[in-house]
């Protein structure tokens, strides 16, 4: 009897696993929206044309740009060439900042970076990914804070809702899941602490 139970159980479990599977057709954006149509569009064409391509086009204009786009952009910002930059009305960059070459900001919600701020090639900033628990897939979104000094290594990624501290570096190749701490270098997937940041004077 009792075995026939936990039989009936696991076969009840087994359903349920069954019918809760993915349904991408369901997917809908929520209430999320990037912002209005005509200003996405055009956009588009200046991320793909000018920012993400490979000819070297002047730091100076890109920053004009960005600020013409709604970004918040302080004084002398090197950004190299093939920069993917999702929404730059969501984008706030201190001063001295650099942005390697290859860097995506993903930035479906608002990333802040602070002064003096390297991201290095290839790194990602991403605000968003996908609630897999629902059926319907739909977005998971969170605000990424990089403060004074940070370093972000070449290949790196920095997952939605992360803020790291002040003068955190995380190294190459790693995936910052949760918060850095201030002067703390980290490595990893899932990015662990390595040892204290010192800086010698």
């Amino acid at each position: 009897m009792i075995q026939e139970i936990t039989t009936i159980r696991q076969d009840t479990a087994a359903e349920k696993t069954r019918r809760a599977t993915t349904d991408l057709s369901r997917f809908s954006a929520g209430d999320y929206v990037a912002g209005p149509k005509w200003k996405v569009l055009i956009w588009y064409f200046i991320n793909y044309y000018i920012m993400n391509s490979a000819f070297p086009w002047p730091y100076g204009l890109k920053s004009r740009l960005l600020r013409l786009f709604g970004a918040k952009v302080g004084r002398g910002l090197v950004i190299k060439a093939k920069v993917r930059i999702k929404n730059p009305w969501r984008l706030s960059i201190g001063d001295h900042c650099w942005i390697g070459e290859e860097v995506w900001i993903d930035n479906l919600e608002d990333v802040t970076i602070g002064d003096h701020v390297c991201i290095s090639q290839g790194a990602l900033l991403l605000t968003g990914n996908h609630d897999y628990t629902l059926p319907d897939f739909p977005y998971r979104l969170g605000k990424i804070t990089l403060e004074d000094g940070v370093w972000i290594g070449a290949r790196s990624v920095v997952c939605p809702g992360v803020t790291c501290g002040s003068h955190a570096i995380l190294t190459v190749n790693s995936t910052a899941t949760k918060h850095l701490e201030a002067w703390r270098i980290y490595g990893g997937n899932p990015a662990a602490f390595v040892r204290e940041r010192v800086m010698k004077i």
